[in-house]
């Protein structure tokens, strides 16, 4: 489903602007209607951020016979950029607090660190700058020499890992000391 997401916003926004739509994760907005952050880059290497608003909206088409006069709905997903930012200018990308300019919440934590991994590989290869992180882990953003960047997979292995530890250990028997 994403990539057919992925195409029609490539397709619809970001090819006729000369632009390449690097990642996207869908986030939570108080309004009604589908979300999304994007991440794309354009032809003269400028990676803008982008709020895409997904609205229903249904059409009514007359049927292809010419004795028919009967209409069928159809539902069409309109695509529509409300907010634009330039990675440039962005100061801080705070994982936790939103005590900030402007607040956007993923709808997973996987998708929050979907976005925030290409946004730092965009911003050492475009902006050359390290982007300013606060309250993420580290290892799930940056590859280190065990991990790969194999993006959600790598994220919900080392979840699981954690999670099958910590129930180990709490089902391992306490020494009493009497």
């Amino acid at each position: 489903m994403s990539s057919l997401l992925r195409e029609e916003m490539q397709r619809v926004l970001f090819r006729p602007g000369k632009q390449r739509l690097a990642e996207f994760i869908e986030i939570e907005e108080p309004s009604d209607g589908r979300y999304f952050l994007c991440v794309s880059v354009a032809k003269n290497k400028v990676v803008q951020l982008s709020v895409v608003r997904c609205q229903m909206s249904q059409t009514a088409i007359k049927s292809g016979s010419k004795r028919s006069h009967t209409k069928r709905s159809s539902i069409q997903e309109c695509y529509r950029r409300t907010e634009v930012w330039s990675l440039q200018d962005l100061t801080l990308v705070d994982g936790r607090d939103p005590d900030v300019v402007r607040s956007v919440t993923a709808i997973s934590c996987s998708a929050k660190y979907a976005i925030v991994r290409a946004m730092v590989a965009l911003s050492d290869q475009y902006c050359q700058r390290s982007l300013n992180l606060r309250n993420f882990d580290w290892t799930y953003i940056k590859p280190t020499s065990f991990y790969s960047n194999r993006g959600d997979c790598v994220v919900l292995t080392q979840i699981c890992f954690y999670a099958f530890n910590l129930v180990c250990l709490s089902m391992c028997p306490v020494p009493l000391d009497s």
